[in-house]
């Protein structure tokens, strides 16, 4: 069992942690007020681009404005996989939270043990989006 950081090097993580919700904040306002599909100063896909494709990532702006209006039903149809860890996310986050009120000092919010299975799940999901069984999966 390791000792808890010095307090000193917690402290200096809040700057990180506000500057971080701060962008957040502001990521999402812009995309609050600018509908994707309708304003152009979004990055393009450059997979979509080159090669017709749908990425793991295809639709995902366009699900965040979905999801910021209310529309989960068009969030869904935009990128599923986005909306499943957007939830995926908000549950770790609040068994994290209840973790650190319970005095567990190292608990992590991504333990490295959930990069391949997540690595994995996005491979496969950009491949199946791109079957014609499939099309469904597709935000176009």
């Amino acid at each position: 069992m390791s000792a808890a950081p010095p307090k000193i090097l917690r402290r200096q993580n809040r700057p990180a942690i506000l500057i971080s919700g701060a962008m957040v904040i502001c990521v999402a306002a812009v995309v609050f007020f600018f509908d994707p599909s309708k304003n152009h100063f979004y990055p393009v896909c450059l997979f979509h681009k080159y090669t017709g494709l749908e990425c793991p990532g295809c639709g995902a702006t366009r699900a965040v404005y979905a999801l910021l209006h209310g529309n989960f039903p068009a969030a869904l149809h935009d990128n599923v996989l986005l909306v499943a860890l957007i939830f995926l996310s908000v549950i770790r986050g609040g068994w994290l939270a209840l973790e650190k009120t319970r005095g567990q000092k190292n608990a992590v919010f991504f333990p490295s043990r959930f990069f391949w299975p997540l690595l994995m799940t996005a491979l496969i999901f950009g491949v199946v989006r791109n079957l014609p069984w499939f099309a469904f999966l597709s935000p176009d």
